[in-house]
C-alpha cells in the first residue's frame, strides 16, 4: 500500500467539508486503488499544522471541529504561518490542496511544483494570476483543478479531452454563477432586482459585499482559466466583465449600497421587458474562443442551450470542430460545499493514481 501524503491549504467551508469526505472514503480509495490518502499538514491563513509525521483521522478531524468554531490552527498549536516552500514539502512528493481564497498561494504552489509536487486546486486565484505562474504549475499536468470553474462538473477535465483527442475549439459559451444564474431566473419571474437581491444575500446565496458576485470579475476569472486551458496566454485584464451596477455604487460602503438598490431596479425591468417582447432569455453569459472574450448580460434566442437554464445551476457549451452543429453541454449545479469538495477529492485521487 503507498501512502500519498497530503497538505491541504484551507479549511473553510469547503475545506472542512473535503476533509471529511477524504476520511470517510480513504479506506475505498485504498481497497480499489492501492494508495492510502494520508495527511500530512494542514495549513490556514494564521498557522500550519505540520509536524513532519502523518497525522492521524482522529487529529484531523479534532482540528476542523476546532476551525468551525473558530479557532485558528495558530490557536490549536500549530506553528506560525510564513509561507514558506519547506511547508509544503514531505519525505516523498505530496499534493498540494488549495481549497482557501486567497490570493498570494500562487508563489507557493508554483514552488512546490518546481519541488517536485503536484497541486490540485478550488482556489481560483493561482490560475488567474500571472500567466507565467499558470504555466509553472500546470506544466506536464502538476495541477488538477476541476473545481476552479464548475465545482464539481466535470468542465475542465471535458475540454482538456476535447483539445488531447485533436478537436479544435471555436467557442465555450457558458452562465458560470448561481448567484447571477438565480438573480436571472428571480427577474424573468417578475421580481424586482433589489427585492431578489436582498433575499439572495439572506440566504447566504451571495457574498457578505453582493458587489463581489455583481462585478462579474469571479466569472472573468472562470473565463481565464477556460481561455488559458485552451493554450490562450491572456492576462485578467483581456477579459472584460459587464457589473451590474454603475461607476457611483462601487465606491459607497456595503450598507449604503443595499440601500440604494432600488436604483438598480428600472434598468433591470427596462431590460427583462426588452427580452420578453422579443421571446428572448436573458442570461448573464461568458464567452471564450480564439478571437477574444467577453463576459456580461445577453439577450439568447429561445433555441439557445443557455436560454432553458433556470435557476442557480450553471451550463457550458462548448462548440468545437466536431461538435459543431450541436454543442456538447454540461450542466449541473455549479456550487455547494458537498460538490465542489467532491470535485477536489476526485483530482487528489486520480492525481495519487498516477503517483502510484
Amino acid at each position: 500500500m503507498k501512502s500519498i501524503p497530503i497538505i491541504q491549504l484551507g479549511l473553510g467551508g469547503v475545506g472542512r467539508e473535503l476533509a471529511q469526505q477524504l476520511l470517510a472514503r480513504r479506506d475505498a480509495i485504498a481497497e480499489r486503488y492501492g494508495v492510502s490518502l494520508d495527511y500530512l499538514g494542514l495549513v490556514d491563513s494564521a498557522g500550519v499544522l505540520n509536524t513532519g509525521a502523518i497525522l492521524s483521522p482522529e487529529a484531523v478531524l479534532a482540528a476542523v471541529e476546532a476551525k468551525a468554531q473558530g479557532r485558528s490552527l495558530l490557536e490549536q498549536g500549530g506553528a506560525a504561518r510564513t509561507d514558506s516552500a519547506a511547508s509544503l514539502r514531505g519525505p516523498t512528493p505530496v499534493i498540494a490542496v488549495d481549497v482557501s481564497a486567497a490570493s498570494g498561494n500562487a508563489g507557493l504552489l508554483a514552488d512546490a511544483v518546481r519541488f517536485g509536487n503536484r497541486v490540485v486546486l478550488a482556489n481560483k486565484q493561482p490560475l488567474a494570476a500571472a500567466y507565467s505562474q499558470f504555466l509553472t504549475l500546470t506544466e506536464h499536468g502538476a495541477t488538477r483543478y476541476e473545481a476552479t470553474v464548475g465545482a464539481g462538473l466535470p468542465v475542465i477535465s471535458t475540454l482538456q479531452a476535447l483539445l488531447d483527442s485533436g478537436d479544435s475549439l471555436t467557442r465555450v459559451e457558458a452562465a458560470m454563477s448561481g448567484t447571477l444564474g438565480y438573480l436571472c431566473a428571480e427577474l424573468e419571474a417578475g421580481r424586482s432586482l433589489s427585492a431578489a437581491l436582498r433575499d439572495a444575500h439572506a440566504l447566504g446565496y451571495t457574498e457578505p459585499d453582493p458587489r463581489d458576485d455583481l462585478s462579474g470579475k469571479d466569472v472573468a476569472r472562470k473565463a481565464l482559466i477556460l481561455a488559458r486551458t485552451c493554450g490562450l496566454a491572456w492576462e485578467l485584464d483581456a477579459i472584460p466583465a459587464e457589473p451590474w451596477f454603475p461607476p457611483a455604487l462601487a465606491a459607497v460602503s456595503r450598507d449604503e449600497f443595499m440601500g440604494r438598490l432600488e436604483e438598480l431596479d428600472a434598468p433591470f425591468a427596462e431590460r427583462v421587458a426588452e427580452a420578453r417582447a422579443t421571446g428572448s432569455a436573458l442570461r448573464y453569459v461568458a464567452r471564450v474562443g480564439p478571437e477574444g472574450a467577453s463576459v456580461g448580460l445577453q439577450l439568447l434566442p429561445a433555441a439557445h442551450p443557455l436560454a432553458g437554464l433556470r435557476g442557480p445551476d450553471n451550463l457550458f457549451s462548448f462548440t468545437t470542430a466536431r461538435y459543431a452543429e450541436r454543442p456538447l453541454v454540461v450542466r449541473g449545479p455549479g456550487a455547494g460545499l458537498a460538490v465542489t469538495a467532491a470535485g477536489v477529492l476526485a483530482d487528489i485521487v486520480a492525481t495519487a493514481r498516477e503517483l502510484v
